[in-house]
C-alpha cells in the first residue's frame, strides 16, 4: 500500500525543508523533505513484480550510467537497501500519469497506477541522483513527494524537411523529451524542401522527394545558394523502430504530412497532382511556393493512399495534415478549382481550402483517427472533428475553443525554438524573433479570454524547432536546451513566472546533467542581460544590465572601449542622455566571466518620451512594447530580433509627446523588407504635427516607390516646424501579392526607432 503523504505530514516530528535544494524539473506539485538520508550503495537492489518490464531495465542501466553502481533486480526484498516500483489500483492514481516518490530510511518506493507513472517517478528519481563515477556510496535525502502533471499534451516538434537528422538522433531527441516527461514528438515529416517517410505504393516520394540539388546559405535575406546535392529519408522499417522507441519512453509520435500546401517535393516527384502539371523541382529555397496539391479525385486519391500507409505506421490519436500557408494562386487560375468551387456551391478559394481538410478529415476518421492542423485550417470553416495547433498567436486557439474544438497551442511569441535565446549578435544565424528561457517560462497556454469551460479544450502546448538555419544535431540540442526545461515545467503546470529567479537556480543546476550526458546546451543565460526602461522624468532612458550569477561584478565603459576587472562597477541603471556606446561584462577574481555586451545607443528629441499606438502590435514581435520606437537602439537588420516590432496586417499609428514645444527639422523611420518572410516596406508613411494632441496637420509624406529607393532608415522632412505632439503612421503594405511568398496573407510591417531631429 502506498505511504499516505498527508498521514505521515500529520505525524512526522522530524519533518523539515531539507538542507539541499530539489533541484527538479519540472517542478513536482508537492514536496516535503525529511530530515534523514538513503545509502544507494552496490547492495542497493530493484524491486518490482515484473522485473522483466521496460521501466526496470531503463532505471538500472540509468543508475549505471549515472554512479557506476550495478544494481539487482528482484521480484521480492523486505529489507535493506531498496528502489521499489509498485503499481497500485487505477482507484488510488485515476491519472495514468501521476505518481509518488517516497525516499524514506532504507526504502525508496515510487508508486503510480501505469508504468508510465512509474517511469516519471524514475525520471525525477534521476534527477536527485548526481553524476559521479565509481561511486560506492551516495546519499539521498528523505522526502515525500505527488506529483501529477496539469496538460495532457506536453510536446516538442523536429522538422526533418529543411535538414535531415539520422535515426539515432530522432531517439536521443526522443530520450530528451523523455528526460522532462514530455509525452508527444510532433515529427515533420514532409514540406516543399524534402520528403522524408518511404511510401511504399509511391517509391517517387523519397527517390525524387527526398533529394534537392542545393540549399540556402546564410540568411533568407542573403539569397545565396550552394549547389551540394541534399537529402535522405526513413525507411518504413526505421520509422516502426522510432515510433517503438518513443513508445517505450511514453511518448506518442505524431506525423506530419502537408497539405495542401507546401507541398512541392511532393509535386517533383509525382507534378499530376498539381494545378498546371509541372515541372518541378524539389524546394532549395526556404519560404512558401504557389504550387500546392489541386484537389481533385485523383490527388485524393494519392493522399488517403499515403496515409493509409502512415497510419499503418502511426498509432497516435492525431495525424497532423499541416493545413497552413497555403497559397491560393493556382487554384484562382485552375479551371478544375473553380469547377469545384462552383459545383460545391463554395464562396471561395478559402472555402475550398476547407473543403480539401473536410474530405481528408473524412477519410482519417474512417480510419479511427482525428486530424490536427496548424491554424490556418479555420479559414473557410473548420473542419468537423478537427483540432488546431495554433502558431500564428493565440488568436486561432482562443477561436477554435470557443468552438468546442481541441487546441495545442504553440505561438511563435513562446514556443518557436527557432528564435534568438540570447543576444542576437552572439548568436548563430537564427530565423528572427527573441524568445529567451524567461519567456518562455513565462507562458500561460490558456488565453485569459476563455472561460473555465473553454478552458477545457486547451489539450496543452508545444515548442517548434523548425530547421530551416539548423543543419546539424549539435545545433538543435543548442536551440532545445535549456528552453526544453522552461517549457516543460508551464506544461507540468507546477510553473511560477513571479518566481523565475527560483526556476533559473534549479535550471543552473541541470547544465551538470547536461555537461555529463554531452548535451550542447545554450549558455545565454549567462550573458549580461540588458534592459532599457523610460527615465521617470522624461529625460532620456535608463540602461539596466543583470547577470543570472552575479549582478555586482558587472563591469562597463561609456566610451567605447572594452571593459575590464577595473572599469566602472554596475551598481544602478546607467543614464543615458546622449549618444554613446555602452560596453559591459561580468567578472570573477579579476578574470572576464562572459562575453562583451556592446549597445550604442543613437539621440534624438524622441528618445524616451512618452508614445502612444492606436493599433496593438503582434505578441510574437512586442519585445519592449512602443518603448521599442523611442529607446534610442537601432535594431539589427541581419539579426531581426528583440528590436524590431511587428505588425500583422495593421498600421503603425504612433503619436510621441515631446513634453514641451520643440523645433523640429525632420522625422526618422526604421523599417524593414524581408519578403521571404512576408515582411514588407509599408504603402506610405506620414507624418502629423500638433501643438495639443488633438489637432494634427499633415507636415510629410512619402509614397512606397520613394520608401523603396532608401534602404532602412526613411527621412521625412519637415523643415523647422515647432510642435509638441508629433505623430507617425505607416500604412501596412496589406494582402501580398500574387508570385510572392506568403500571396493572399496579410503583410507583416516591422519597424523600428522613431528619430526625431
Amino acid at each position: 500500500m502506498k505511504c499516505n503523504l498527508f498521514f505521515l505530514l500529520a505525524f512526522s516530528v522530524c519533518l523539515t525543508f531539507g538542507q539541499n535544494p530539489i533541484n527538479v524539473i519540472p517542478k513536482p506539485v508537492k514536496t516535503s523533505a525529511i530530515n534523514n538520508k538513503f545509502s544507494l550503495n552496490p547492495k542497493t537492489v530493484i524491486v518490482a513484480n515484473n522485473t522483466n518490464s521496460f521501466e526496470v531495465k531503463f532505471l538500472k542501466e540509468s543508475i549505471k550510467q549515472q554512479t557506476g553502481l550495478e544494481l539487482t533486480i528482484k521480484n521480492a526484498h523486505r529489507i535493506g537497501s531498496r528502489i521499489h516500483l509498485i503499481l497500485e489500483p487505477e482507484s488510488q492514481f485515476p491519472n495514468k500519469e501521476a505518481y509518488q516518490l517516497n525516499i524514506l530510511g532504507d526504502r525508496i518506493a515510487i508508486y503510480a497506477s501505469t508504468n508510465q507513472g512509474l517511469f516519471y517517478g524514475i525520471q525525477t528519481l534521476l534527477q536527485l541522483i548526481p553524476f559521479t563515477t565509481n561511486a560506492t556510496e551516495i546519499k539521498l535525502d528523505n522526502l515525500m513527494m505527488d506529483d501529477i502533471p496539469k496538460f495532457q499534451w506536453r510536446g516538442m516538434h523536429l522538422d526533418v524537411s529543411r535538414h535531415f537528422f539520422p535515426k539515432d538522433f530522432i531517439k536521443k531527441y526522443i530520450d530528451y523529451l523523455a528526460m522532462y516527461k514530455m509525452n508527444t514528438f510532433h515529427w515533420h515529416l514532409t514540406d516543399d524542401q524534402g520528403w522524408r517517410i518511404e511510401i511504399k505504393k509511391y517509391p517517387k516520394l523519397t527517390e525524387v522527394g527526398a533529394w534537392r540539388n542545393g540549399s540556402m546559405t546564410g540568411h533568407y535575406t542573403d539569397q545565396t545558394f550552394d549547389d551540394i546535392r541534399y537529402g535522405g529519408f526513413y525507411t518504413q522499417e526505421e520509422i516502426k523502430e522510432i515510433v517503438a522507441y518513443a513508445k517505450e519512453r511514453h511518448i506518442t509520435v505524431v506525423p506530419e504530412i502537408e497539405m495542401p500546401g507546401h507541398a512541392l517535393a511532393a509535386l517533383a516527384s509525382y507534378p499530376e497532382f498539381s494545378c498546371t502539371g509541372g515541372p518541378f523541382e524539389v524546394g532549395k529555397s526556404w519560404g512558401v511556393f504557389d504550387d500546392v496539391f489541386c484537389p481533385k479525385d485523383e490527388t485524393f486519391t494519392f493522399l488517403e493512399n499515403i496515409l493509409a500507409e502512415v497510419i499503418t505506421l502511426f498509432p497516435s490519436e492525431y495525424i497532423h495534415i499541416g493545413g497552413d500557408e497555403c497559397p491560393k494562386v493556382r487554384w484562382k487560375s485552375c479551371p478544375h478549382c473553380q469547377k469545384t468551387i462552383k459545383d460545391e456551391k463554395l464562396k471561395d478559394e478559402h472555402e475550398l481550402q476547407s473543403y480539401f481538410i473536410q474530405r481528408i478529415e473524412k477519410f482519417v476518421n474512417s480510419k479511427g483517427r482525428k486530424i490536427i492542423g496548424w491554424d490556418e485550417i479555420l479559414e473557410g470553416g473548420l473542419a468537423p472533428n478537427a483540432a488546431v495547433m495554433s502558431w500564428r498567436g493565440t488568436e486561432g486557439g482562443i477561436a477554435a475553443a470557443k468552438q468546442k474544438h481541441f487546441v495545442v497551442m504553440s505561438p511563435g511569441s513562446h514556443c518557436y525554438f527557432d528564435h534568438y535565446q540570447g543576444e542576437p549578435k552572439n548568436e548563430p544565424i537564427a530565423f528572427g524573433g527573441y524568445t529567451n528561457v524567461e519567456k518562455v517560462y513565462s507562458f500561460n497556454p490558456i488565453p485569459k479570454e476563455l472561460s473555465a469551460e473553454e478552458s477545457k479544450y486547451i489539450l496543452g502546448a508545444q515548442a517548434n524547432v523548425w530547421t530551416e538555419y539548423i543543419n546539424t544535431p549539435e545545433h538543435v540540442e543548442y536551440m532545445v536546451f535549456p528552453r526544453i526545461a522552461a517549457l516543460s515545467e508551464v506544461l507540468w503546470g507546477t510553473s511560477n513566472p513571479n518566481n523565475y529567479k527560483e526556476f533559473e537556480k534549479r535550471l543552473i543546476s541541470h547544465f551538470e546533467i547536461y555537461d555529463k550526458k554531452g548535451i550542447n546546451y545554450s549558455r545565454a543565460i549567462f550573458e549580461v542581460t540588458s534592459k532599457v526602461n523610460r527615465a521617470e522624468n522624461g529625460e532620456g532612458v535608463l540602461f539596466e544590465l543583470n547577470s543570472a550569477t552575479n549582478s555586482n561584478g558587472i563591469r562597463y565603459t561609456t566610451d567605447g572601449s572594452d571593459p575590464n576587472s577595473n572599469s566602472i562597477q554596475y551598481l544602478k541603471p546607467i543614464e543615458i542622455k546622449k549618444g554613446q556606446t555602452i560596453k559591459a561584462a561580468l567578472f570573477e577574481n579579476e578574470k572576464q566571466k562572459s562575453a562583451i555586451v556592446e549597445q550604442k545607443f543613437y539621440w534624438s528629441k524622441a528618445v524616451g518620451k512618452s508614445i502612444s499606438l492606436i493599433n496593438q502590435l503582434h505578441e510574437n514581435y512586442n519585445i519592449g512594447g512602443a518603448l521599442t520606437l523611442v529607446d534610442g537602439l537601432i535594431g539589427n537588420r541581419s539579426k531581426f530580433g528583440r528590436d524590431w516590432l511587428g505588425f500583422s496586417g495593421k498600421d503603425l499609428n504612433a503619436t510621441i509627446n515631446l513634453g514641451k514645444t520643440e523645433i523640429i527639422n525632420k522625422v526618422i523611420l526604421c523599417v524593414l523588407e524581408s519578403k521571404g518572410s512576408w515582411i514588407y516596406y509599408p504603402k506610405k508613411i506620414e507624418v502629423f504635427l500638433s501643438n495639443d494632441g488633438k489637432n494634427f496637420e499633415s507636415v510629410s509624406e512619402l509614397s512606397l516607390s520613394e520608401i523603396q529607393d532608401v534602404i532602412g532608415e526613411v527621412v521625412l522632412e519637415v523643415n523647422s516646424r515647432k510642435a509638441q505632439f508629433v505623430k507617425v503612421i505607416a500604412t501596412n503594405f496589406g494582402k501580398i501579392t500574387d508570385g510572392n511568398p506568403g500571396s493572399g496573407s496579410e503583410a507583416w510591417l516591422f519597424v523600428d526607432e522613431i528619430g526625431i531631429e
